[in-house]
């Protein structure tokens, strides 16, 4: 082989293996960032707090950018699923609009978290909604007929008052034809059965924001999640950070609602998380939202 053909060959296969190399770094990089933060999370010494049987609630601010590069200030409810734990149940308004915590006051409950999207301007949640057996609001499907990716999941409570998830069977009345009196439709799914879900790449789930989140453990315990954000002491997570922290709280499957300014955690005693529609670090800036999830006595 003439020298000329020698020496580009040598330099073609070094470009090659320089590539490689540089991705196989940034790989080894990148997955030992994922398991620093799992440790940051599950080390984390939450602050852990019984508010009903068998239900507690955890907070812990990571206020060392020690979270993804991050501060964050993550709250969530754990709840057993047997003896006399406090069961589940959804708040809705076709029209008007009402903050979580009012929800949780109106109806007596234990607990609220914000639910599926809705009509800003209007009210009105935009996915299907059932309660008690009648339908309240169907999905409102984009300008080309489809279902968007927030309605491929149905939160789903029986009639002893349990909540599980479904996943969307690719049928266009999929939901319609759910047995469970009480369902309501929302998304994106993050994990379901232990597999991870394939998310898409647009800004709504690249981007850091509030998110809201319902996990369900392998043992059957619950959790009702909100991480805060668009603040210096929370900066929010993308969909994949918040299937990260989803996944190494023990969950099997979880979901995404609603999220952003509408983000809130209520108990009886107050708002826990630091809602953001007043950009401001308290816990006063709650945004109105049309449904919610609620935890009330059994």
């Amino acid at each position: 082989m003439p020298r000329c053909y020698i020496g580009a060959f040598l330099c073609h296969n070094m470009k090659k293996a320089s590539l490689l190399a540089i991705f196989f770094i940034a790989l080894s990089n990148l997955v030992s960032a994922q398991n620093n933060d799992s440790l940051v999370i599950v080390n984390a010494s939450w602050n852990t707090k019984r508010i009903a049987a068998k239900t507690t609630l955890n907070t812990y601010h990571f206020d060392q950018k020690n979270l993804f590069s991050s501060n964050q200030y993550i709250s969530y409810i754990e709840i057993k699923r047997k003896g006399n734990a406090p069961v589940f149940a959804f708040g809705n308004e076709v029209k008007v609009k009402k903050t979580t915590s009012t929800f949780g006051k109106e109806l007596g409950a234990i607990a609220a978290i914000n639910g599926t999207f809705f009509d800003v301007a209007n009210g009105g949640s935009v996915d299907f909604i059932k309660m008690n057996g009648t339908v309240i609001k169907p999905n409102v499907l984009d300008k080309n007929g489809n279902r968007t990716r927030h309605q491929q999941t149905a939160i789903v409570i029986d009639n002893k008052g349990r909540l599980a998830l479904k996943k969307w069977d690719k049928t266009p009345n999929w939901e319609n034809n759910l047995t469970e009196k009480d369902i309501m439709v929302s998304g994106p799914l993050l994990v379901f059965n232990k597999n991870v879900e394939e998310l898409d790449s647009s800004s709504f789930t690249k981007s850091r924001h509030p998110r809201t989140a319902i996990g369900i453990k392998a043992n059957g315990k619950v959790i009702l999640l909100t991480v805060d954000g668009r603040q210096e002491n929370s900066a929010g997570v993308s969909l994949y950070e918040l299937t990260n922290v989803m996944r190494w709280l023990g969950c099997v499957s979880a979901i995404n609602l609603d999220g952003g300014g509408s983000t809130t955690l209520w108990v009886r005693e107050g708002v826990v998380n630091h809602p953001s529609d007043n950009k401001t670090w308290d816990h006063e800036g709650e945004r109105k939202v049309a449904n919610v999830v609620i935890l009330k006595k059994k």
